[in-house]
């Protein structure tokens, strides 16, 4: 049996994936969740605990019982108008859950890490496409979070040689090509699965928040990648860092091109041939118009490029998923 891979948020949509990703590649799987956003079913490719990472002594027996080489960090609350709404919750489960794992792994010496982070991280972009070294300054709680835990990571790298990749996401599509795992959020906030929703659902219409940005159609403009290239590139890192390639390393992850709601949209309306019944509101506080990633640093140091990240694969995929899941 392969290396042993903690995986906490494992039974979540990104999480489901990654675990699956890390068995193909010959790597032994373990999630840690709580169930307070994943799914038990989704725990497919390996053992499961159920726990909270701000339960201590849950999560040392754990790391003691299963002697992990490395760690990939997923869990997380993740909804950015949620974090406005209540940031002591997300404050408490990001960064208190966070500093739990990473005592932890201190204690049990576990010196591999790869960090699930967020282009939120960087607020109001000042340059198109984003460099991993452009400006941090971010506008909301959630993306606050996931900074304080990259410097954190950073600090105990710098200082205690633990082995670190720190992963920031764009906006993450589409399903497993084999459907054994896809896109379920409760709520749902994801536009494609929201836009797909309107097209079966009578009753649903799909809220546009904003139509007066500065792009060419006055809706914002996002990076899509799908969660099967986000998948591979955790286990390239992790490849990275258990071979010790990698000490400390700073990651965008998209696809480098940025597409409109409402180019996300019409796409949906031409795949299926059906119409999305959508209503446009205001600007969500804080939206950036354009948030588009440069990817060179994954392709030079993972060695990594999205494969099946074009938009109509991403939303095929989403389609597929939501068909046989409805």
């Amino acid at each position: 049996m392969g290396k042993n891979i903690i995986v906490t948020g494992g039974a979540g949509y990104i999480g489901s994936h990654v675990c699956k990703q890390l068995a193909l590649e010959g790597f032994n799987p373990i999630t840690i969740d709580n169930f307070s956003r994943g799914f038990q079913n989704w725990v497919k490719w390996g053992p499961l605990f159920e726990t909270d990472l701000r339960d201590f002594d849950s999560l040392l027996k754990i790391f003691k019982e299963t002697d992990p080489d490395g760690v990939v960090h997923l869990a997380a609350y993740a909804y950015v108008p949620e974090s406005v709404k209540k940031p002591l919750l997300y404050y408490d489960n990001n960064v208190i859950g966070g500093i739990n794992l990473l005592k932890v792994m201190r204690e049990c010496q576990v010196k591999n890490l790869v960090f699930s982070s967020s282009c939120a991280v960087y607020g109001i972009p000042n340059e198109i496409p984003i460099k991993e070294n452009s400006k941090l300054e971010p506008i909301n709680p959630y993306g606050e979070t996931k900074l304080i835990l990259e410097n954190l990571i950073g600090d105990i790298s710098r200082k205690d040689g633990l082995n670190s990749v720190i992963l920031r996401y764009f906006n993450v599509g589409g399903a497993d090509s084999e459907m054994e795992t896809g896109e379920c959020h409760e709520p749902e906030t994801h536009l494609i699965p929201l836009a797909i929703k309107a097209c079966v659902d009578d009753s649903y219409h799909l809220s546009v928040f904003g139509n007066d940005y500065s792009t060419p159609d006055g809706t914002c403009i996002r990076d899509y990648i799908h969660v099967s290239d986000l998948a591979n590139a955790h286990v390239e890192a992790l490849k990275k860092i258990t071979t010790g390639s990698v000490d400390l390393e700073i990651i965008n992850l998209g696809s480098g091109t940025g597409f409109s709601v409402m180019e996300i949209i019409h796409t949906i309306e031409e795949i299926t041939g059906m119409k999305i019944k959508y209503k446009f509101g205001d600007q969500r506080k804080g939206d950036p118009a354009i948030l588009i990633s440069k990817i060179l640093k994954a392709e030079k140091i993972l060695n990594w490029t999205p494969h099946s990240s074009n938009i109509d694969d991403i939303i095929s995929s989403a389609l597929k998923w939501a068909n046989n899941h409805n």
